[in-house]
């Protein structure tokens, strides 16, 4: 748990990493309960959550844990809102975006919305093999790829922990990128193909209950499993805190 911050700092985020005072690109992550004990039994995915310049608490069990034994006292930050803050500073700036990861589909929806939404920004976008891992020459021609368009921010998403662990192996050759984020279902949500909870749900920390109910074979073992574990090394780390 290297760097939490609130909402007003998500926007100061937004707002430096546009401007372009930052001279190499800041990496952005996002941590919950189920990652964090995935980076138990991963040493690669574990640095490079370490490695993040950012590591947002995108799950409330992370936010009450600190609060309750570090005494911390922060908001859950879902990549989602990072998404949009960004998007938004990009707007503003006619900054330029490349998404990296998900199906062709999902990639000709995110297109068309920010088409409509943001037509400002420039956006390039490449859809990846699937697998636990890109291989090696495939990774490179996507580096080209996105250093020939040279985005101001790179959103990734291949789901945990693949997406950390190529960002972190591949950041240094990355340049001219202000921020890189790795963000999951968020490509998902804003093409519209999964609905994220309502306001309501997330205001009353329900959020994981409402995606259980509509992703139950994809999220059971995140919360019937990571979370114990989760649970238990807090209880067994608590005096640390």
């Amino acid at each position: 748990m290297q760097k939490y911050f609130d909402y007003q700092l998500t926007e100061e985020l937004a707002e430096i990493a546009i401007s372009g005072e930052w001279h190499s690109p800041k990496v952005v992550n996002c941590l919950n309960p189920h990652s964090f004990v995935a980076a138990l039994d991963d040493k690669a995915f574990s640095t490079a959550l370490k490695n993040s310049d950012f590591l947002l608490p995108d799950g409330e069990g992370i936010c009450m844990t600190l609060e309750k034994l570090g005494g911390k006292k922060i908001k859950k930050i879902a990549g989602d809102d990072l998404h949009k803050h960004l998007l938004a500073q990009l707007e503003s700036q006619s900054g330029r975006v490349f998404y990296m990861g998900s199906k062709e589909e999902t990639l000709r929806l995110i297109v068309e919305r920010l088409k409509r939404e943001c037509p400002s920004v420039s956006v390039m976008t490449h859809s990846p093999s699937f697998g636990a891992s890109l291989p090696e020459e495939e990774s490179r021609e996507i580096v080209e790829k996105i250093n020939a368009f040279a985005p101001d921010v790179l959103f990734v998403s291949m789901t945990a922990p693949k997406q950390e662990k190529w960002v972190e192996h591949y950041r240094s050759e990355l340049h001219g990128i202000k921020v890189i984020a790795s963000i999951g279902a968020v490509f998902d949500f804003y093409a519209g193909t999964v609905k994220r909870a309502p306001q309501w749900a997330i205001k009353m920390k329900m959020e994981w209950l409402v995606r259980l109910l509509k992703e139950p074979r994809r999220m059971w073992s995140r919360n019937f499993v990571s979370t114990p574990r989760f649970l238990k090394w807090v209880y067994t780390h608590r005096k640390e805190m």
